[in-house]
């Protein structure tokens, strides 16, 4: 398409350019298309249909036109206004003001400007051969750096306690460096024939300068897809520890261009142990840093464990107070009761689930360990060979990211605990001493009796959320009727809470019989006696001390928590819901968005014609052919053919559809925390760094190596 605007043009100065470079730094105006190539339905912009390309060239008009003369015509830049341009484009991508700004018109092949005209690429200007060489190096060395970035090769080598007294070896960097002198690069060579061996071809704080520059370059290709679709929502992980140090990985979800929900990698935050401090940090990396208008922001989630939540929560505090419209929500890669359990505030519940985390790992770790597994749950279940089967089955998955976690630890408990008495007094050499070590220490952490009465606890409390938090990461009209059940969920947990008593009593009873059959005696925690120092108080029962200590307020902190992750705000956005069809007709077409949809009226192209749109949508999905099917997610309303034809409609699916709560329909799209997860799994904590694991987990980005070496030269001349 731009090459065929060159030469109907008949533009000799862009002849030399590559389609690529005419899409990327050029635009075209409308009049050179036929009006039948233009699609207008867009709210936002004019956009190209897909076969289009430019026909209409008037080449001799201007002939009979006096006035032709003076038409506006292109300048001609001066050496120092291309350089002036040149640094301009530079400062641009990598230092971004506070107030963000709009994004820019993207892409060429989908966008034409309705105002005409052409713009002037800067032409490079003219390098002396120092600065040639220079830049050819430097390239190579972006090169290396994003090859290890990419294969997840650490950047040190050998440590010096690994090597004998005198010997120098290079570390990773240099080693490939010399890989690739000797495979033949003449830019390298001659660069380093000169320098002795034992010195570095590259300093630690020119690798970390470089590193930063290929971790912003990488970032803001996602970033920029993050900008042009306006509307975004922030998740972050699991705490996790990049050499040394404690890091928040962040994700960024949003709707791209071809109408995708995607959830991408954008970097590690340092964490900060006081969280007003946290929070302005956070706030100042996604704003200033990142160049993300929280204005757009749209929802927010945290999956943190208990430690971390409290302070995590202060951040979503502050975030909410500053944008309303960030929504504090759950977020769907983890279920309800796994997210509300990690947030508890009572630590005995916080060393269950990690005790929990520790017995899951060692069996998926060895396969011997899990056929062990097998053979004792048979023979305990022998009564109930289906229920056995059940349980075989669940142990070779991730059963701690459950809804029924606590559930499926209860029935597994005296398998586990016979499997790993049986491993850990092995006194043949089956086991190794790894491996009966650790079953040793996790069979004695199973069989106290504070552990005990905790699983049991959170397994009775956490049943009265299962199915509904279940339902939260079901099918689009799943949510939307679990939003209706709220209430009476939290009406069934405070009921419990008023005679908490009573549920205790029961909950205790359950706890002991399990210890019982587990030869566990039932007492208070040494440490609590401990803390006493003579001081204890014989009235001081087992029971009545877990109901003050566990029981009441974990069951506080549910109720609060749900109440905080579904506010008012949110349960509108999830009553959206039944613009999708499906669950319009499973509502009888009787539906009011309209009235939920209040929430988001700044957000719509044109709020003033919704209610007509709204209703023209119903009559739309209640009126189709028999055997049209009504769309069942989100993901298949975005994509109809004629959703541009509902603009108002439109724009609410794609804020729905970031919400952290809407589950990402296609795998491919969601690949970012997949591939996070892996690089944490492979890569020793020492060797991590939080720019090679931006490279590695977004392997697939494009990158810029001129624009790499440009910045670097402006930063570090």
């Amino acid at each position: 398409r731009c090459q065929r605007w060159v030469e109907n043009c008949r533009r000799a100065d862009l002849e030399d350019k590559t389609p690529d470079q005419l899409n990327k730094h050029y635009r075209l105006c409308a009049k050179h298309f036929e009006t039948s190539m233009i699609c207008r339905s867009s709210p936002y912009r004019t956009v190209l249909r897909d076969n289009a390309v430019p026909t209409i060239f008037d080449l001799t008009s201007h002939l009979n036109k006096p006035h032709s003369r003076y038409r506006k015509r292109i300048k001609e830049l001066s050496e120092d206004e291309i350089r002036t341009l040149k640094q301009q484009k530079i400062d641009e991508a990598f230092e971004r003001p506070q107030a963000t700004q709009e994004c820019n018109e993207s892409n060429a092949q989908n966008t034409v400007s309705e105002e005409g005209g052409q713009g002037q690429e800067e032409e490079a200007v003219p390098l002396t051969l120092e600065e040639r060489e220079n830049k050819d190096y430097l390239k190579s060395l972006f090169e290396i750096l994003i090859l290890m970035g990419k294969q997840n090769i650490p950047l040190d080598g050998h440590t010096v306690d690994e090597l004998p007294e005198g010997i120098f070896a290079s570390d990773n960097f240099q080693a490939l460096l010399e890989y690739r002198i000797n495979g033949g690069d003449e830019v390298l060579r001659k660069r380093f024939e000169m320098t002795a061996v034992n010195v570095e071809y590259c300093s630690k704080t020119q690798q970390k300068q470089m590193l930063e520059i290929c971790e912003n370059c990488v970032r803001e290709e996602t970033l920029r897809e993050v900008r042009d679709s306006h509307f975004f929502s922030i998740v972050t992980d699991e705490v996790v520890d990049i050499a040394g140090e404690e890091h928040l990985p962040v994700l960024v979800r949003f709707v791209d261009d071809s109408h995708n929900l995607r959830e991408e990698f954008v970097g590690f935050l340092p964490y900060e142990a006081d969280p007003e401090m946290l929070a302005v940090k956070f706030h100042a990396t996604i704003t200033e840093k990142w160049g993300l208008n929280m204005e757009y922001c749209r929802g927010q989630a945290y999956i943190v464990s208990s430690g971390f939540a409290s302070k995590m929560k202060v951040v979503a505090t502050r975030l909410l107070e500053k944008y309303p419209q960030a929504v504090y929500t759950l977020c769907s890669s983890c279920a309800l009761n796994v997210w509300l359990a990690k947030s508890v505030p009572v630590v005995g519940v916080s060393v269950a689930l990690g005790t929990m985390e520790e017995v899951c790992r060692l069996f998926n770790q060895s396969p011997q360990l899990l056929v062990e597994l097998d053979n004792t749950i048979s023979a305990l279940f022998q009564d109930n060979e289906e229920k056995g089967n059940e349980l075989k089955q669940i142990c070779r998955s991730q059963w701690t990211g459950r809804h029924d976690t606590f559930e499926v630890l209860v029935d597994l408990m005296q398998a586990l605990v016979l499997c790993l008495d049986a491993v850990s007094s092995d006194s043949t050499v089956r086991w190794s001493n790894f491996i009966a070590g650790r079953a040793f220490v996790l069979s004695s952490a199973l069989t106290d009796f504070d552990f005990i009465v905790t699983v049991v606890i959170m397994k009775n409390l956490l049943s009265f959320t299962r199915a509904f938090g279940r339902n939260l990461q079901g099918q689009t009209s799943d949510v939307f009727f679990a939003a209706g059940s709220l209430t009476a969920v939290l009406h069934s947990l405070n009921e419990v809470m008023e005679h908490i008593e009573v549920y205790h009593e029961f909950w205790f009873e359950e706890a002991t019989n399990l210890a019982t059959k587990l030869d566990v005696q039932i007492k208070l925690p040494g440490k609590f006696r401990r803390a006493q120092q003579g001081n204890f108080d014989p009235d001081i029962t087992s029971e009545n001390y877990y109901k003050e200590i566990l029981s009441v307020p974990t069951l506080e902190h549910i109720i609060q928590e749900l109440k905080d992750i579904f506010s008012e705000q949110h349960l509108k956005a999830l009553k959206c819901l039944s613009l999708v069809p499906s669950v319009m007709g499973q509502l009888k077409f009787n539906t009011s968005e309209e009235h939920h949809a209040d929430m988001f009226k700044n957000d719509l192209p044109n709020p003033d014609t919704l209610s007509a749109e709204l209703h023209c949508w119903r009559i739309k999905w209640k009126h189709r052919g028999k055997d049209i099917e009504l769309p069942a997610t989100i993901y298949e309303a975005l994509h109809l053919p004629d959703i541009k034809f509902f603009p108002n409609v439109y724009a609410l699916l794609k804020v729905l559809c970031i919400l952290p709560l809407m589950k990402v329909e296609h795998e491919k799209y969601g690949i970012g925390r997949k591939r996070l997860k892996a690089y944490l799994k492979n890569t020793l904590t020492e060797h991590r760094s939080s720019n090679l694991a931006l490279l590695n987990i977004n392997f697939d980005i494009k990158h810029d190596l001129d624009l790499m070496v440009d910045t670097y030269i402006k930063l570090y001349p």
